[in-house]
């Protein structure tokens, strides 16, 4: 497992919050992904549009859930087909209200998406977002309209065993959770 040592006091769910690659084979419930998806509704948003759109695929739908795994790239479909929910994440380019560009979009969709990732932290969930994908196959194999950006794929269930991982992946389950120090990225005036 992962741990956080943060330099300044944070939210105990943001500390919690890690990225697995090994995840159990419990099934994660429809209504659980609802009060998910109704965490991600509620983030803000560039003039209340609400940009983003979600499409979740449950293990159980196998053959969907396959499909997924055909456009991941990398090291991704060794591990990531142990998740028991795939999410493909997509951002509305233009605005509902005049059709205009909306340069908010991708930014919007990461807000419902840390909404997400939060409330999937309160309840013992785990994603990991991929960016490890062909996006061409995936928008033409999920019918994927040209104004909508397919952003990530999350891979989300509950936590697993990391002994099921190979060796290599299976070392980045375990020790401390680097970032950058604030002054790397912060300016405070």
């Amino acid at each position: 497992m992962r741990t956080v040592n943060p330099d300044y006091e944070i939210n105990e769910l943001i500390k919690k919050r890690w990225s697995p690659r090994a995840f159990s084979q419990k099934s994660v419930e429809e209504e659980t992904l609802n009060r998910l998806f109704e965490a991600a509704r509620w983030a803000p948003s560039s003039f209340n549009e609400q940009p983003w759109r979600f499409i979740a695929i449950r293990k159980e739908n196998n053959e969907e859930f396959e499909k997924v795994l055909s456009v991941l790239t990398g090291r991704n479909p060794e591990w990531a087909g142990g998740a028991a929910v795939f999410i493909l994440t997509l951002a509305k380019k233009t605005l509902s209200r005049n059709g205009k560009l909306n340069r908010h979009a991708l930014h919007d969709l990461g807000l419902a998406v840390g909404n997400l990732t939060v409330q999937a932290a309160e309840m013992d969930l785990y994603l990991h977002q991929l960016g490890g994908f062909n996006n061409s196959s995936a928008r033409d194999i999920f019918s994927i309209d040209d104004d909508f950006e397919l952003s990530t794929i999350i891979a989300l269930g509950y936590l697993g065993d990391p002994e099921i991982l190979p060796e290599d992946l299976r070392q980045k389950e375990f020790g401390e959770s680097k970032r950058k120090p604030i002054t790397e990225f912060a300016e405070i005036r």
